[in-house]
């Protein structure tokens, strides 16, 4: 890609993005536009946006076709671009490299009732304690620390 043209000018045609979608997971975008009229390349950001959908993308962090094509959210498409980056950690066939951090997994524990009951007798580290955190002591907002 050329590193003189800006990166919504990039994407708008929706050609760097199906060919992008058909690395990680090939043949998601069977057919791509390379010239023609606005509403033909509009149809590649729809068939990436599909296809990314289908590939596990949530739909809330999928940018709508005019974010891009009329640069009216250009950061909700980059954050759809690490929603997809995210996504392709969670899937094994995927072996290219990562952006972003790794998608969380879900941790839940299990207790007891005699764990919980065994916990009651225990004083919190915060017992007592009723002023929560502050800045007090750190003195004015903006003011330069005198060492």
């Amino acid at each position: 890609m050329p590193t003189n043209i800006p990166y919504e000018d990039q994407l708008k045609d929706g050609v760097v993005l199906c060919n992008l979608i058909n690395k990680i997971s090939p043949g998601s975008v069977k057919k791509i536009q390379t010239k023609g009229s606005n509403f033909q390349l509009m149809e590649n950001i729809q068939r990436f946006q599909a296809a990314i959908k289908k590939y596990g993308v949530p739909e809330e962090e999928i940018f709508q076709t005019a974010d891009l094509f009329e640069r009216r959210n250009i950061p909700q498409v980059t954050l759809c671009l690490y929603a997809l980056a995210r996504i392709t950690q969670k899937h094994p066939e995927y072996t290219g490299p990562a952006l972003g951090p790794k998608m969380a997994e879900a941790n839940k524990r299990e207790f007891t009732e005699d764990q919980l009951r065994a916990s009651e007798g225990h004083l919190n580290l915060q017992m007592g304690f009723n002023k929560g955190a502050s800045q007090s002591g750190l003195g004015s907002f903006g003011n330069s620390r005198h060492m």
